[in-house]
């Protein structure tokens, strides 16, 4: 008689329930990283190998915070630049497609910065993590694995790659979880607002997560900004290092700024706030593992968790180097603005005004040069040229050193790019020259002229001269585009590439103009960036150039985007023009010429010139003695330098009478 096993149905149906009910694994992305993150040479020069938890115990709040465990939907990172913000966010997106996996979506500014970040980053990473390696596919053939597009092997969730540049990829998708990279730097689509489309993609999932990074650019307007205030506003304490203190704070850069010794950056530190000890770089490692995290507005913390992260909490930044940072960039708005956003992560709050025309006018009636003249100081000389229909305006600049300049001649010649005679004017702007304070004519070192419109007739007169005399320039508005930057692959109608583009260049206008509004309101004539003004302008000049005003726009799909705009009955040629000649002056390197070739510079053209015939009223002009303002009894004596210069003067003078 053969025996037969039977099988309870009762207890089968619960084992069966037991395992289908049974609560999945926690979703520890800190554990994570610990037990799959390894940095190579090339990756973490200074740290390579497995992640350490000791160097960034500042994320362990963060990753928390993007765990299924915390409630919070929105997590927000305003942050330095090169803080391990892209660690974060692979470790997020590489997690959860291995523990939780769910379709993702990583946005990036563009498409560009997304292909470039898919072959640079995810692929290396999906193919050295041995925990990815098993479950996503390599070079397969059905689509799974593209560059925008990465697929489980198993179908149970997968990447796609988008920029926020194109709303399609933004469009007809359902994501659970998202990385917003680089959130700063999103621009509007031809769709609307692309933030706005990326996190409707989100909306029919109950429990996504959203993570916002991006290292912060200008306020009012910068998203990053926006989201941080909208959030829980946490930022790091630590505490005083100093065991009779100990007093919890968070690490400022005002702060820091309050105790800098400009002689000496290597001393660099911060002050307790409440002993007023010094808190030096090597109680950094002491401090940061008693860190914690403190929300301003704990109320959003279930919804929306914002965090702040700035350089001086990093092991990878030194406090000498933030300090050096800051004294390159101080009083040059543009590097200023990169120091704020990247060192310490925080928008630049943008002067949207200039100073009224007025002022500007009135400055400059007491100027000691006039226009048409070269003031000393300034040896180099940038022209901006601006065409319109019926007219060619243009606007002579001298730059000196500590990104000083001044403006030396404002002028209109009647007629178009296009014809002849206009043409010829220009020329002979170009020959001309313009004299300076020793008498000696210097000629224009380059010229930029307005390249956007009337393009081809304007490369018709461009081509008749040198590059290194002439270069076509077109404004761009984005405030993250480079300073200047050479237009690439520039093609015609019929798609054929064009001569002009190997000396066709873009400027940053809006970053131009934010410069230039914060230096214009500069008095001190030997501080960083002052702008010198010459007598005998028009006060219409002084209008245009103070024509624009940053301000909100409200588009249709409800964003508000921050644009400079003009009154419509105001020209501001007077603007276009000096931002174009300091496009050309940015080209020439006046930014970063060393010491040495300002010192050249100087020697060759502030001195008397060789030759002194020219024409009878040149010669009365360079003759003419100006009048020096009444000096202070308390006054230091002049510098070695000076007494020459004025040495070269007295010579001259009497050469000419």
């Amino acid at each position: 008689m053969l025996d037969v096993m039977v099988t309870n149905a009762e207890w089968m149906a619960h084992d069966v329930l037991a395992d289908v009910l049974q609560p999945p694994a926690p979703v520890d992305y800190l554990q994570w990283a610990q037990d799959n993150i390894v940095f190579s040479k090339r990756e973490s020069p200074q740290f390579p190998g497995p992640y350490n938890r000791e160097r960034f115990s500042y994320f362990d709040e963060i990753l928390g915070a993007l765990s299924p465990d915390d409630p919070c939907r929105i997590v927000t990172l305003a942050k330095s630049a090169q803080l391990g913000g892209t660690v974060l966010a692979n470790i997020f997106t590489g997690g959860s497609m291995d523990m939780d996996p769910a379709d993702f979506l990583y946005v990036h500014p563009t498409d560009e910065n997304a292909r470039r970040w898919s072959k640079m980053k995810l692929a290396p990473m999906l193919k050295g993590t041995s925990a990815l390696r098993k479950i996503f596919p390599m070079k397969a053939r059905d689509g799974l694995d593209s560059v925008f597009y990465k697929e489980r092997r198993d179908g149970r969730g997968a990447i796609q790659i988008s920029g926020a540049n194109s709303p399609a990829s933004l469009s007809q998708v359902t994501m659970a979880r998202q990385v917003q990279d680089d959130l700063a730097k999103w621009d509007m689509n031809a769709a609307g607002d692309p933030e706005t489309q990326a996190d409707s993609r989100s909306r029919g999932v109950d429990f996504a997560k959203i993570f916002k990074i991006s290292t912060p650019m200008v306020v009012p307007g910068c998203r990053i900004t926006k989201n941080y205030e909208a959030g829980s506003q946490e930022e790091l304490e630590v505490p005083c290092p100093h065991d009779e203190c100990g007093h919890y704070q968070v690490l400022t850069w005002e702060n820091m700024l309050a105790s800098l010794d400009e002689e000496a950056p290597e001393r660099a530190h911060f002050t307790c706030e409440i002993c007023g000890a010094s808190i030096e770089e090597f109680n950094r490692p002491k401090m940061l593992r008693r860190a914690r995290w403190v929300a301003r507005n704990p109320n959003m913390k279930r919804y929306h968790r914002s965090f702040h992260l700035w350089s001086a909490y990093s092991l990878l930044q030194r406090f000498e180097q933030i300090a050096r940072d800051w004294l390159a960039a101080k009083g040059d708005p543009p590097k200023e603005q990169t120091f704020w956003n990247d060192v310490v992560g925080k928008a630049y709050r943008v002067l949207g005004e200039a100073p009224p025309w007025e002022d500007l006018r009135d400055r400059a009636s007491e100027s000691d040069y006039a226009h048409g003249t070269i003031p000393a100081g300034y040896p180099l000389l940038t022209c901006g040229v601006d065409c319109q229909g019926d007219r060619v305006e243009w606007q002579v600049v001298a730059w000196g050193q500590n990104k000083r300049r001044a403006v030396v001649e404002y002028g209109v010649f009647a007629g178009h790019i296009s014809e002849e005679g206009c043409q010829s004017k220009l020329s002979g702007l170009l020959k001309q020259g313009f004299r300076n304070a020793y008498g000696r004519k210097v000629g224009i070192d380059l010229l930029a002229i307005d390249g956007n419109a009337y393009t081809e007739d304007v490369w018709d007169w461009a081509r008749k001269h040198p590059a290194s005399r002439v270069i076509m320039v077109r404004g761009v508005h984005p405030e993250s585009a480079p300073l200047l930057a050479q237009v690439k692959k520039e093609r015609n109608r019929r798609g054929k590439l064009v001569r002009y583009s190997r000396r066709f260049f873009n400027f940053a206008s809006s970053v131009l103009k934010m410069g230039l509004y914060r230096n214009l309101k500069k008095s001190d004539p030997e501080e960083r960036g002052f702008i010198a003004l010459p007598k005998g302008l028009e006060d219409e000049f002084f209008r245009q150039l103070t024509a624009e005003t940053r301000k909100a726009q409200k588009a249709k799909s409800g964003f508000t985007r921050y644009l400079w705009v003009k009154d419509p009955s105001q020209a501001n040629e007077g603007l276009d023009t000096h931002l174009q000649a300091e496009a050309a002056a940015i080209r020439l390197g006046v930014r970063n010429l060393p010491d040495s070739e300002w010192d050249r510079l100087m020697a060759e053209r502030e001195c008397p010139p060789e030759d002194v015939q020219g024409d009878f009223e040149d010669l009365l002009m360079a003759a003419r003695p100006q009048a020096e303002p009444a000096k202070p009894e308390n006054e230091a004596a002049p510098s070695a330098a000076e007494r020459d210069r004025e040495l070269a003067r007295a010579k001259w003078r009497n050469r000419t009478r």
